[in-house]
């Protein structure tokens, strides 16, 4: 796809301007193309900082025109010690006051409706975040994409939700290449202080046979004070086939938690 008409509809994909077949052939191509997921992720942040920038702000003028024309019609009605007003100037000045509540009520409301859209959104960005990373994951593309895959939930994922999370074990524990599993546990370390994460983390050090994984795990499981390992690490420095890389950390980690 020309890089022109890829910037065209990621702009509208981003804007959620596109129709449901559009979208998902856009989603498809960030799905099997790196450089246009990257290209996104640029897009993104650009029309993100714009609209940061654009903010509504309340104006003053109708306030300031209402005292005006008070002082103003004061100063011609006075007489003596006594002011007058004219019926006129009442509905003036009734209207100009109901002007400048209105435009403040109007732009609280402006200000609740604009932040309700925000939300919204905020959550529509987020489920096609969550789909492009599980679609990045997945053992039919490249093992750059799915290095991307967990690149996206390590920065662009605030609180992973089961189905995430799931997706990135899955990576962690299954996947063929230890880059890709290794990149899906250092997403999973962001979210460790979620209670299902931790749970996954633990009872994953049981089953990796991953030699480089198992050596970052029982880092973590240091790192996260996780004495419920005990045993398990026990286990790995006495099992024979565990190369003495893992064994040895095993000890280390024993040391460090008792």
């Amino acid at each position: 796809m020309e890089k022109e008409k890829l910037e065209s509809l990621l702009i509208d994909f981003i804007d959620g301007k596109l129709s449901e077949e559009e979208r998902k052939n856009v989603e498809q191509e960030l799905v099997r193309n790196a450089e246009a997921f990257t290209l996104y992720e640029q897009l993104k942040e650009v029309i993100q900082a714009m609209n940061n920038a654009a903010r509504l702000e309340p104006s003053a003028h109708l306030k300031v025109a209402f005292d005006k024309m008070l002082q103003e019609e004061m100063g011609n009605q006075k007489t003596g010690k006594t002011v007058f007003f004219r019926p006129a100037f009442y509905r003036v000045a009734a209207a100009v006051l109901l002007l400048v509540l209105g435009g403040g009520i109007g732009f609280w409301i402006s200000k609740q409706q604009q932040q309700a859209q925000q939300m919204a959104e905020l959550q529509r960005e987020m489920n096609h975040t969550k789909q492009l990373l599980i679609g990045l994951l997945d053992n039919q593309n490249s093992a750059s994409q799915r290095v991307a895959g967990a690149t996206v939930a390590y920065k662009s994922v605030v609180k992973a939700d089961d189905e995430i999370v799931n997706a990135l074990v899955k990576a962690m524990n299954d996947d063929p290449n230890t880059n890709v599993r290794m990149a899906a546990l250092e997403a999973l370390r962001k979210f460790q202080h979620q209670p299902y994460v931790r749970k996954m983390l633990v009872a994953s050090l049981s089953t990796q046979k991953d030699p480089m994984v198992q050596i970052a795990l029982i880092r973590l499981m240091v790192e996260m004070k996780e004495k419920g390992v005990t045993e398990e690490l026990q286990r790995i420095t006495t099992e024979e086939g565990v190369l003495p890389a893992v064994k040895d950390e095993a000890h280390i980690g024993l040391m460090r938690l008792s």
